[in-house]
């Protein structure tokens, strides 16, 4: 302990009081120590059965039995593990191991205040930093002060009290990381929650690391289908991406995620669907459906429920993204979902608030900005040298009645590289998925977006957005001309065109089929509730009449005009075999 400034007393622990010859032992080791002389104090301490600690400032010398026992734990794991016979090596590390004379700093609690936890004597901690408290509750630091630090905890604060003693770690926040962790359930630590036993861990990456700077990055050219019609037409999303799904509750935003994951099967693709502060039944519900469908086999899942704690709910999608980055660097593609980062941003609040920072626009911290531009900053397409892999993102972001002006949106409508807009009256119209086409927008997917796509869709968005205008006007006059009413028919097919059941994806070719016909105008006079019927029958024909077609754009990604030509024709035939099956 210090005395006063720049002295230095040493208090020594124990349940026996030593000989005067052992003290004398303990002020020679403290004089050749710290090259001066340390006024040494006993205190009695019964706790103490064996051994003694010695404290000298904020250094503690541990020579109880526990703090033996520690130090040989460490020494054994620090030995090499890939030596192929162990038994020897471990004798030999038995033979010469010995009891180091090494000081250790230990901190001690000043209050607990339920997910926070007041540190003092811990002088030379860093942020960031993993704290190891008595009970075994793990916490990490997150603010550095003049009388101490502030940790928040991943356990339970009610097993943490004051005058506990707390050790560091010297380690950062991380993530076990390999390939067993696919196919899995495990919580914000890496941790299994499904009840399957162990992972084999191949690594460990902390949760905060830096984003890939500009020479590390590639432009983003290649696409990431959904398998949706509706978003890869208009806002195709390429692998590197981060495209932002937002909407009111109950619009179909998680359901857009997992279609996302569902339409990656066989195409190598390292899925990762990460749950902030959700009920853990939905979390379950998602799990059978993905595992129902075999797409568990390339996804992993890191859930912190709304029943964890708000420090687990922070940390939750940084660990996410440091499994997805582990494959990323092996040249593998990786798609991360974050469900929702407004939920994220509420925890990161509580912590905040708890922490006693100063709060801003909406309660929220001033650095909320920063707390989602360093996440999402570091999905990205990464150059030839390091691999070329590549993890696109997904965020999902809730809005209160469709204000995207809110603080949480607006920022991070300007991290992402643009968003999916979905739209309650669509959605309760029965229009899923419930895409605004006019306020929608992917800033680079277009580069990404292949020529097939590109011709097959045409003036798709613009006609659309013509069609929702007029819509609009027509509400107000009753007396409309034929070509008015035929611009609205045709509107309302191509509405009806690009709904699409739950966990059915589209292919390529089949996107292509449906959009060259739609903008031929071949389904203009089918009644809109055969629409759905008659998109599978086009489907059926063409692919059964012409599957070298629909290889070759799926191969090549091109559609060419003598191609297009036989689409259209295809559809034409389609149509009058559809209309003969009605009429019989």
């Amino acid at each position: 302990m210090r005395t006063s400034r720049g002295a230095l007393a040493a208090e020594l622990r124990s349940a026996v009081r030593p000989t005067e010859e052992q003290l004398r032992r303990f002020e020679k080791f403290l004089a050749d120590k710290y090259k001066r002389k340390v006024p040494l104090r006993w205190e009695e301490d019964p706790a103490l059965k064996q051994g003694f600690r010695l404290q000298v400032g904020a250094d503690m010398y541990d020579w109880t039995m526990q703090g033996r026992v520690r130090q040989f734990r460490d020494y054994v794991r620090g030995l090499e593990s890939g030596a192929s016979n162990i038994l020897p090596l471990m004798r030999q590390a038995v033979e010469d191991w010995a009891v180091s004379v090494s000081a250790e700093e230990i901190g001690e609690v000043v209050t607990v205040d339920g997910e926070i936890a007041t540190v003092k004597g811990l002088d030379h901690v860093q942020y960031g930093e993993i704290l190891l408290f008595s009970s075994g509750v793990k916490g990490m630091v997150q603010d550095l002060r003049r009388d101490g630090v502030s940790c928040i905890l991943f356990g339970s604060g009610e097993e943490v009290s004051a005058g506990g003693m707390v050790r560091r770690t010297l380690k950062t926040a991380g993530m076990p990381v390999g390939e067993g962790f696919l196919g899995r359930v495990v919580d914000a630590l890496g941790v299994p929650v499904d009840g399957r036993g162990r992972i084999m861990a191949e690594g460990y990456r902390p949760i905060e690391a830096p984003a890939p700077g500009i020479l590390d990055r590639q432009p983003v050219n290649t696409p990431m289908e959904t398998g949706l019609l509706a978003i890869d037409s208009m806002f195709p999303i390429g692998r590197g991406q981060r495209e932002l799904i937002i909407g009111d509750r109950q619009t179909g935003k998680t359901a857009i995620a997992l279609d996302a994951i569902l339409n990656q099967k066989g195409k190598d693709m390292v899925c990762i669907y990460v749950a902030i502060g959700q009920k853990t039944g939905s979390v379950a519900q998602i799990v059978e459906n993905l595992s129902r469908r075999g797409a568990m086999e390339y996804t992993a899942v890191v859930s912190a429920p709304a029943s964890a704690s708000a420090a687990l709910q922070y940390i939750a999608p940084y660990a996410g993204c440091a499994l997805g980055e582990y494959f990323m660097r092996q040249g593998r593609d990786v798609l991360i979902v974050y469900d929702d980062l407004s939920k994220h941003a509420i925890a990161y609040r509580t912590l905040s608030l708890l922490l006693e920072r100063s709060p801003g626009r909406e309660a929220f911290p001033g650095d909320v900005f920063y707390l989602h531009s360093r996440l999402l900053e570091r999905a990205a397409h990464l150059s030839d040298e390091l691999g070329g892999g590549s993890m696109t993102a997904l965020p999902i972001v809730e809005t209160q009645a469709g204000d995207v002006s809110a603080y949480i949106p607006t920022n991070i409508i300007s991290i992402t590289d643009g968003q999916i807009f979905l739209e309650s009256d669509l959605f309760f119209a029965g229009q899923r998925p419930a895409v605004n086409v006019g306020l929608s927008v992917s800033r680079v997917g277009g580069d990404a977006q292949t020529k097939a796509m590109k011709k097959a869709v045409g003036t798709l968005r613009l006609d659309l957005a013509q069609y929702r205008e007029m819509e609009v006007f027509t509400q107000f006059s009753s007396d409309l001309d034929d070509a008015t009413k035929r611009q609205l028919t045709y509107g309302q097919g191509l509405m009806r065109l690009l709904r699409q059941p739950r966990y059915a994806p589209l292919s390529q070719h089949q996107q292509v089929i449906v959009l060259a016909a739609a903008m031929a105008h071949v389904m203009q006079d089918v009644p809109l509730e055969r629409m759905d019927a008659f998109r599978a029958h086009l489907l059926s024909e063409v692919e059964a009449e012409a599957p070298d077609l629909c290889g070759r754009i799926d191969r090549t990604g091109r559609l060419d005009p003598e191609d297009r030509e036989e689409i259209v024709s295809l559809a034409k035939h389609a149509l009058e075999s559809f209309s003969g099956k009605k009429g019989g």
